[in-house]
Protein backbone atom coordinates (compact mmCIF):
# COMPACT_ATOMS: atom_id res chain seq x y z
CA UNK A 1 0.00 0.00 0.00
CA UNK A 2 1.24 3.45 -0.94
CA UNK A 3 1.94 6.38 1.43
CA UNK A 4 -0.97 8.23 -0.49
CA UNK A 5 -3.45 5.19 -0.42
CA UNK A 6 -2.44 4.51 3.35
CA UNK A 7 -3.12 8.44 4.13
CA UNK A 8 -6.41 8.04 2.78
CA UNK A 9 -7.15 4.85 3.92
CA UNK A 10 -6.60 6.73 7.55
CA UNK A 11 -8.01 9.57 6.44
CA UNK A 12 -11.48 7.53 5.72
CA UNK A 13 -11.37 5.56 9.55
CA UNK A 14 -11.30 9.14 11.13
CA UNK A 15 -13.82 10.36 9.37
CA UNK A 16 -16.65 7.41 9.57
CA UNK A 17 -15.32 7.11 13.51
CA UNK A 18 -15.84 11.52 14.37
CA UNK A 19 -19.12 11.17 12.26
CA UNK A 20 -20.29 8.18 14.46
CA UNK A 21 -18.69 10.58 17.44
CA UNK A 22 -20.67 13.44 16.89
CA UNK A 23 -23.85 11.97 18.94
CA UNK A 24 -21.94 10.37 21.54
CA UNK A 25 -18.76 12.15 22.26
CA UNK A 26 -16.40 9.97 24.54
CA UNK A 27 -14.22 12.48 25.22
CA UNK A 28 -13.02 11.90 29.07
CA UNK A 29 -13.39 15.84 30.33
CA UNK A 30 -13.14 13.93 34.01
CA UNK A 31 -9.64 13.76 34.99
CA UNK A 32 -7.73 16.71 33.56
CA UNK A 33 -8.82 20.30 32.36
CA UNK A 34 -6.31 19.08 28.93
CA UNK A 35 -6.28 21.17 25.20
CA UNK A 36 -7.97 17.62 24.61
CA UNK A 37 -11.02 18.29 27.03
CA UNK A 38 -11.66 21.62 28.05
CA UNK A 39 -12.13 23.62 24.36
CA UNK A 40 -8.59 25.47 24.71
CA UNK A 41 -7.69 24.86 21.11
CA UNK A 42 -5.02 26.82 18.82
CA UNK A 43 -7.19 29.47 16.92
CA UNK A 44 -6.76 27.71 13.42
CA UNK A 45 -8.34 24.53 14.60
CA UNK A 46 -11.15 23.09 12.60
CA UNK A 47 -14.74 23.87 14.16
CA UNK A 48 -15.76 21.72 16.87
CA UNK A 49 -19.31 22.73 16.43
CA UNK A 50 -21.48 19.48 15.50
CA UNK A 51 -23.54 20.76 14.03
CA UNK A 52 -21.46 22.35 11.61
CA UNK A 53 -19.37 18.79 11.08
CA UNK A 54 -22.68 16.98 10.48
CA UNK A 55 -23.45 19.70 7.27
CA UNK A 56 -20.41 18.98 5.63
CA UNK A 57 -18.60 15.86 5.93
CA UNK A 58 -16.02 16.34 2.60
CA UNK A 59 -15.13 19.62 4.29
CA UNK A 60 -14.99 17.73 7.93
CA UNK A 61 -12.45 15.03 5.90
CA UNK A 62 -10.32 18.14 4.16
CA UNK A 63 -9.63 19.50 7.44
CA UNK A 64 -8.94 15.91 8.93
CA UNK A 65 -6.86 15.94 6.55
CA UNK A 66 -5.18 19.56 6.82
CA UNK A 67 -4.72 18.72 10.62
CA UNK A 68 -2.75 15.24 10.23
CA UNK A 69 -0.70 16.58 7.07
CA UNK A 70 0.28 19.79 9.02
CA UNK A 71 1.27 17.28 11.96
CA UNK A 72 3.33 15.27 10.21
CA UNK A 73 4.78 18.04 7.83
CA UNK A 74 5.58 20.15 10.61
CA UNK A 75 6.76 17.95 13.33
CA UNK A 76 8.35 21.60 15.51
CA UNK A 77 4.99 22.86 15.38
CA UNK A 78 3.53 22.27 18.45
CA UNK A 79 -0.15 23.28 17.84
CA UNK A 80 -0.43 21.02 15.32
CA UNK A 81 1.09 18.10 17.40
CA UNK A 82 -2.32 19.06 20.32
CA UNK A 83 -4.38 18.96 16.97
CA UNK A 84 -3.09 15.75 15.63
CA UNK A 85 -3.87 14.01 19.18
CA UNK A 86 -7.21 15.73 19.87
CA UNK A 87 -8.00 14.38 16.00
CA UNK A 88 -6.87 10.53 17.18
CA UNK A 89 -8.56 10.84 20.98
CA UNK A 90 -12.01 11.51 19.88
CA UNK A 91 -11.56 8.57 17.90
CA UNK A 92 -10.57 6.62 20.81
CA UNK A 93 -7.07 6.42 18.73
CA UNK A 94 -5.55 6.36 22.10
CA UNK A 95 -1.78 4.86 20.95
CA UNK A 96 -1.48 7.37 18.11
CA UNK A 97 -2.80 10.47 20.20
CA UNK A 98 0.00 9.62 22.44
CA UNK A 99 2.81 9.29 19.88
CA UNK A 100 1.73 13.34 18.86
CA UNK A 101 0.93 14.45 22.64
CA UNK A 102 4.83 13.24 22.97
CA UNK A 103 6.34 15.05 20.11
CA UNK A 104 4.09 18.39 21.72
CA UNK A 105 6.16 17.27 25.36
CA UNK A 106 9.43 17.31 23.39
CA UNK A 107 8.78 20.81 21.92
CA UNK A 108 7.53 21.96 25.57
CA UNK A 109 8.19 20.03 28.10
CA UNK A 110 7.13 22.34 30.73
CA UNK A 111 3.47 22.46 29.13
CA UNK A 112 1.46 21.81 32.29
CA UNK A 113 -2.00 20.63 29.78
CA UNK A 114 0.35 18.26 27.28
CA UNK A 115 1.78 16.80 30.73
CA UNK A 116 -1.50 16.31 31.97
CA UNK A 117 -3.28 15.39 28.63
CA UNK A 118 -0.30 12.63 28.60
CA UNK A 119 -2.00 11.05 32.39
CA UNK A 120 -5.50 11.21 30.53
CA UNK A 121 -4.98 9.50 27.30
CA UNK A 122 -2.94 6.49 28.83
CA UNK A 123 -5.43 5.77 31.91
CA UNK A 124 -7.94 5.84 28.57
CA UNK A 125 -5.84 3.50 26.84
CA UNK A 126 -5.38 1.07 29.84
CA UNK A 127 -1.57 2.31 30.75
CA UNK A 128 -2.43 2.43 34.27
CA UNK A 129 1.66 2.48 35.06
CA UNK A 130 2.47 5.00 32.46
CA UNK A 131 -0.35 7.02 33.28
CA UNK A 132 0.57 7.30 37.07
CA UNK A 133 3.87 8.52 35.75
CA UNK A 134 2.36 11.23 33.55
CA UNK A 135 -0.76 12.30 36.54
CA UNK A 136 2.16 12.87 38.84
CA UNK A 137 4.49 14.92 36.77
CA UNK A 138 1.94 16.73 36.60
CA UNK A 139 1.05 17.03 39.95
CA UNK A 140 5.00 18.60 40.15
CA UNK A 141 3.61 21.69 38.61
CA UNK A 142 0.39 21.95 39.76
CA UNK A 143 -0.03 20.19 42.86
CA UNK A 144 -3.60 20.99 43.64
CA UNK A 145 -5.05 20.27 40.54
CA UNK A 146 -8.13 18.20 41.58
CA UNK A 147 -8.54 16.40 38.38
CA UNK A 148 -5.33 15.60 38.16
CA UNK A 149 -5.51 14.14 41.40
CA UNK A 150 -8.61 12.09 40.40
CA UNK A 151 -6.71 11.20 37.78
CA UNK A 152 -3.72 9.57 39.53
CA UNK A 153 -6.36 8.02 42.17
CA UNK A 154 -7.88 6.45 38.82
CA UNK A 155 -4.47 5.09 37.19
CA UNK A 156 -3.50 3.69 40.63
CA UNK A 157 -6.35 2.04 41.33
CA UNK A 158 -6.38 0.33 37.75
CA UNK A 159 -2.75 -0.75 38.23
CA UNK A 160 -4.24 -2.55 41.73
CA UNK A 161 -1.67 -0.71 43.92
CA UNK A 162 -3.78 -0.51 46.93
CA UNK A 163 -0.98 1.98 48.83
CA UNK A 164 -0.89 4.21 46.23
CA UNK A 165 -4.27 4.29 45.68
CA UNK A 166 -5.00 5.43 49.10
CA UNK A 167 -2.48 8.18 49.15
CA UNK A 168 -4.13 9.34 46.08
CA UNK A 169 -7.82 9.43 47.43
CA UNK A 170 -6.54 10.90 50.36
CA UNK A 171 -4.97 13.96 48.80
CA UNK A 172 -7.98 13.89 46.14
CA UNK A 173 -10.36 14.45 49.55
CA UNK A 174 -7.56 16.98 50.89
CA UNK A 175 -8.14 19.18 47.96
CA UNK A 176 -11.35 18.43 47.51
CA UNK A 177 -13.63 16.90 50.31
CA UNK A 178 -16.74 17.03 48.01
CA UNK A 179 -15.41 15.30 44.75
CA UNK A 180 -18.19 13.50 42.88
CA UNK A 181 -14.99 10.79 42.16
CA UNK A 182 -14.81 9.74 45.94
CA UNK A 183 -16.89 7.43 46.76
CA UNK A 184 -16.79 5.42 43.64
CA UNK A 185 -12.65 5.46 44.43
CA UNK A 186 -13.53 4.61 47.88
CA UNK A 187 -15.23 1.15 46.76
CA UNK A 188 -12.84 0.16 44.48
CA UNK A 189 -10.29 0.68 46.84
CA UNK A 190 -12.02 -1.54 49.16
CA UNK A 191 -12.82 -4.08 46.64
CA UNK A 192 -9.19 -4.44 45.83
CA UNK A 193 -8.34 -4.79 50.07
CA UNK A 194 -10.95 -7.58 49.34
CA UNK A 195 -9.12 -9.38 46.71
CA UNK A 196 -12.43 -8.49 44.54
CA UNK A 197 -11.50 -8.04 40.79
CA UNK A 198 -11.39 -3.91 40.38
CA UNK A 199 -15.01 -3.17 38.05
Amino acid sequence: MTRDNLLFAIIGVLLGFIIGFLFASNMSQRYAPTALSSGQLPSDHPPTDPNARGQNPAGMQAEVTASLEKARNEPQNFEAQVQAAQLYYQIQRFDQAIEFLLKANQLKPDDYQTVAALGVVNLDAGHYGVAETWYRAALLKKRDDTATLAGLAAATLGKGDTKAAEEAIANLEKVDPNSVDLPQFRSRLASLKSGDKPK
